[in-house]
């Protein structure tokens, strides 16, 4: 499993962080992680192609304490392997706004409440092309 870590990115409410990647084609999974350090994550995606007794599903989530939060799962699954998606990701002050390339949008919650988060992580098999935030 691969890791590419950013630290200081300084993602503030108001702004919006877009990631375009490739998952591998062999992918079972990969997931995108914000939060303000690499022991804590206040959102967590993870597209979940066959992992964990998941298929096709995009489980979203929190790390705080060294314990998982409460899981939300999705009905939209947009993700296909080996092909490019798009994540849109716009931080309001009580949520995280994540619209995926079919349309459709995860309302997760900011539930740390803090209003700037500087580590954004990923983790799997997954290639991140672009990473952009404005």
């Amino acid at each position: 499993m691969s890791r590419f870590i950013t630290w200081n990115m300084s993602f503030k409410v108001g702004q919006t962080l877009t990631i375009v990647g490739v998952p591998k084609p062999d992918a079972t999974n990969f997931a995108v992680n914000v939060g303000p350090s690499e022991q804590e994550i206040t959102m967590h995606i993870n597209p979940r192609f066959n992992a964990h007794g998941d298929e096709n599903t995009v489980v979203c989530n929190s790390y705080q304490g060294g314990n998982w939060c409460q899981e939300q799962r999705e009905a939209s699954f947009p993700f296909r392997q080996g092909q490019e998606f798009k994540i849109i990701i716009e931080f309001t002050p009580a949520e995280f706004v994540v619209s995926l390339q079919d349309g459709s949008k995860i309302h997760f919650p900011n539930r740390m409440g803090a209003e700037k988060y500087s580590v954004i992580s990923f983790d799997g098999e997954v290639r991140i092309t672009s990473l952009e935030i404005k």
